[in-house]
């Protein structure tokens, strides 16, 4: 079995890496090569924290593995990331452990990926601006990631205190790519692409904020209850997720679907439209909605890339159960 520190993996995988792992898997789920499993996902009644367990199997790929932790919100005092994982991954001839993979930095780099790929393959022709909810540390990497997979000159971004968003001006500016904060009814008139990632438990983007030709990504949903954009909005869009069943329960399209607005059955995974049997944005597509609610094989994916490139290097730590 072999160790991957936390400190190591961002040196071993990027956006790119995290891009393809993650695109092969949702093509596997759609192709129906790869499942996930029910996931866990408990209230401690300690630390305010939640904790679980997401798991999947990919036949293609013969990738089997378990991702657990959960959020931990006073971790900032500690000088911690709230946000605390670690996959483990199985042979899937034998279950025995072969390797196990800090998760922080590969979750939001997964998360990301998420996005990044509904970016590519539904976003309207010609997107040049880019619009983003939220300066989390997760907004960050979703910024990144959106502006490694598409060519966005301009960048407007809008967050409940303004002064963090210096962060993601700084990315912007990496990018070459002009950044504005601005207020919600223009961010939704002028973006072409809107990324929602915050951990709302009301709707913030509303349905009368977007008009035009627009692809949202909605990325902070991933809990009963959680919400981040109206459901109106959620009712005229052409939908896609990563997984339909965590999409209605969990998801953003959870209210929408519960109100009678959207019938799960008009929501499509996102391999389908990587596998090419399903066309994605149609020519008279108005609104395309990701509903990114992270599954465990995204999880296996990159931490499987990673493992590979740390054998290769030489920077896995070999050891014996």
């Amino acid at each position: 079995m072999i160790v991957v520190s936390e400190r190591d993996v961002p040196a071993l995988i990027d956006v790119g890496g995290a891009f393809d792992a993650v695109s092969a898997a949702f093509a596997a789920m759609a192709s129906g090569e790869a499942r996930n499993f029910p996931v866990v996902r408990e209230a401690l009644g300690h630390a305010d924290a939640l904790y679980g367990f997401k798991s999947g199997f990919d036949r293609k790929a013969l990738a089997l593995g378990v991702k657990s932790g959960g959020y931990w919100p006073g971790n900032a005092k500690r000088d911690l990331t709230n946000h605390q994982s670690t996959v483990i991954l199985f042979d899937a001839d034998t279950g025995q452990p072969s390797a196990l993979v800090g998760g922080n930095h590969l979750t939001a780099l997964r998360t990301a990926a998420a996005s990044a790929i509904s970016i590519h393959h539904l976003a309207p022709p010609g997107a040049r601006t880019l619009g983003i909810l939220g300066a989390g540390h997760q907004a960050r990497f979703q910024l990144q990631a959106a502006l490694a997979v598409h060519s966005f000159d301009r960048v407007i971004a809008w967050n409940r205190s303004p002064e963090k968003l210096s962060s993601l001006a700084k990315v912007a500016a990496d990018h070459g790519a002009a950044f504005a904060p601005v207020d919600l009814p223009t961010l939704g008139r002028e973006a072409d692409v809107i990324i929602t990632i915050t951990s709302s438990f009301a709707p913030i983007l509303m349905d009368a904020h977007v008009s035009g030709p627009t692809h949202i990504a909605c990325m902070g949903t991933d809990t009963i209850g959680k919400q981040e954009v109206e459901p109106a909005l959620i009712a005229r869009a052409r939908c896609f997720t990563d997984e339909v069943a965590q999409s209605v329960t969990l998801g953003e399209c959870q209210h929408a679907v519960a109100a009678g607005a959207k019938p799960a059955a008009e929501i499509t995974e996102i391999g389908a439209v990587i596998n090419a049997t399903h066309p994605g944005r149609g020519p008279d597509d108005v609104l395309t909605v990701f509903d990114g609610t992270g599954v465990g094989l995204q999880d296996i994916a990159v931490a499987r890339a990673v493992a590979a490139h740390a054998v290769e290097t030489g920077v896995a730590t070999k050891i014996d159960l």
